[in-house]
């Protein structure tokens, strides 16, 4: 990448920071971003290899969107941050989030087929889509840790483990009828997102 379009990329972040400044004083301190600009940084972030500046950012938003669950790219962009900054036990708790939320994610990344591990088609459109636009260059040599990473990641005890336990909750909910049980089930699920 071209110091030009390296400069190009940050004043895209600028940008964006700017225009969810000017949200929070429209709103009163308040954000309502129905646009979804908080969600496009991190991507700006990875592509100039900014790592320090990525974990800034989603240090920033989980102050202040702290209820906001995120989509599964987003999540996996955190993911990546996480380990690129070498903090992988929270690197994989973001993984495993984003894996329950689209097992696709991790199909399309690693140009495999996991789909034995399928459970839902949540977003899996929307991140296939983002993928096959390339937004990362994933054969790109900087993301080769990452690749190994994540394949020991998904075939390790502690993946596999927590995954089964969660897709035997999951299949359950399906047939389970309102009441004690399936609001005991919903928790337990609800237990994998934090």
């Amino acid at each position: 990448m071209t110091p030009k379009q390296i400069e190009r990329i940050q004043n895209k972040i600028v940008k964006i920071k700017r225009a969810l400044a000017a949200d929070k004083r429209r709103w009163g301190g308040y954000y309502d971003d129905s646009r979804g600009l908080r969600y496009l940084a991190p991507e700006q972030y990875i592509k100039i290899r900014d790592y320090k500046g990525a974990l800034r950012y989603f240090n920033w938003f989980n102050k202040t969107f702290d209820d906001d669950m995120g989509f599964p790219f987003f999540l996996f962009e955190w993911s990546i941050t996480l380990f690129k900054n070498g903090k992988l036990k929270e690197a994989e708790k973001k993984l495993f989030q984003a894996i329950l939320r689209s097992d696709t994610l991790i199909d399309n990344f690693l140009e495999k087929d996991y789909s034995s591990l399928a459970m839902n088609e949540t977003n899996s459109l929307e991140i296939v889509a983002l993928l096959n636009n390339q937004i990362y260059n994933f054969s790109d040599v900087e993301f080769n840790d990452l690749s190994e990473w994540l394949s020991n990641f998904i075939a390790s005890d502690f993946f596999l483990g927590h995954f089964s336990e969660f897709l035997v909750i999951a299949r359950k909910l399906k047939t389970e009828p309102v009441g004690e049980v399936r609001s005991e089930l919903v928790e337990m699920r609800s237990a994998f997102f934090k």
